[in-house]
């Protein structure tokens, strides 16, 4: 199938799902579990452990929604999905959400009627190559063999790039990180492309990451977000302000371990609401009051988050860089409580 008819496939999905799931909330309480898509494994985004439990940045955000509507953040099913069936597994119903490093883009929000519900992670696309290459600049790579996923905004940026610098390449086509690896490592492809964050994943699981670069351009703007279909506003209202009550959680100095202690300070009107010992922001959610309290009690803050599987002391090694508080330097900004 070609990647024009996969996008019609998805879009008419879409369609029809927009009025098939317009309750979503609903479905979740009464099947009692949240159906999450999520990467088939990325290490520190999504993947499961040698037990099969689910864990990274991206599944942290699975279980926060599932502890605000469920109360549980247990209460999860990972699906799987590639880079090609991410949307048509959202569009069908199949699963709730997504939170697997997808790009916000035009397109996808008005051609496959989706809506992506906020930033969790600025990124930009990059370029890894072995040290033994002799590169030190994406610039260098005229001729070269470049690993790219298919059905990711990867594969256009990479065209654009290369024809804005006159250069040619010949693309190889991988569907999964995993197969991506095989390929790279096994010399199949000169370098490997896609967002940065997903290069310094990648290269955390090899055998020998210091034999590998991550050459300095960033060639893309990837805002990638969390997913819902387009047409339930309050499931897409749950999803977003979820991920805001995480990222705000920070700015006030909220965390997993200090959450009971700071629900006392009632002085404090914007912390107060945010935690539910006044007004209650979860009754025009459809939910309870203390929503966004077990979100963050379930998996901590967003700096908790970030740095717990993903920061500076993980294998992934990512500095927060635009991924800070706005009030530090980044982008990460949480729309008022009030």
């Amino acid at each position: 199938m070609t990647k024009k008819l996969i996008w019609a496939a998805v879009a008419a999905a879409g369609l029809v799902a927009t009025s098939a799931h317009a309750g979503t909330l609903e479905d979740v309480k009464a099947r009692g579990v949240l159906n999450c898509g999520v990467n088939v494994g990325l290490a520190g985004f999504g993947a499961p452990d040698a037990n099969g439990n689910w864990t990274g940045f991206d599944v942290s955000f699975c279980r926060a929604v599932a502890a605000a509507v469920l109360g549980d953040p247990t209460k999860v099913k990972f699906v799987p999905t590639t880079g090609e069936t991410r949307f048509t597994s959202l569009a069908s119903g199949e699963v709730d959400m997504l939170a697997r490093n997808s790009t916000w883009t035009y397109k996808r929000e008005n051609d496959l009627k989706l809506t992506f519900v906020a930033p969790n992670y600025y990124d930009g696309q990059g370029f890894m190559v072995p040290k033994s290459l002799g590169v030190s600049s994406a610039k260098e790579l005229e001729g070269a063999t470049i690993c790219v996923q298919t059905g990711t905004t990867t594969e256009l940026n990479l065209a654009d790039y290369f024809k804005q610098h006159n250069m040619k390449y010949t693309p190889v086509s991988i569907k999964t990180d995993a197969e991506g690896k095989q390929q790279f490592l096994a010399g199949a492809c000169d370098a490997y492309t896609t967002d940065a964050s997903g290069l310094a994943a990648l290269r955390a699981t090899f055998e020998k990451p210091a034999d590998y670069v991550i050459l300095p351009e960033i060639i893309s703007k990837e805002p990638l977000a969390p997913v819902v279909r387009k047409g339930d506003d309050q499931w897409a209202s749950i999803v977003r302000w979820t991920v805001f009550a995480l990222i705000e959680a920070e700015e006030l100095g909220v965390t997993s371990k200090n959450i009971d202690e700071m629900s006392k300070m009632t002085d404090h009107p914007e912390l107060a609401r945010l935690l539910g010992t006044q007004d209650d922001l979860g009754g025009e959610l459809g939910l309870d009051k203390e929503w966004a309290k077990r979100a963050i009690a379930a998996v901590g803050n967003y700096g908790e988050i970030f740095e717990a599987n993903i920061g500076a002391n993980t294998p992934i090694g990512l500095a927060r860089g635009l991924n800070a508080q706005w009030n530090k330097g980044g982008l990460m900004y949480a729309m008022p409580f009030h």
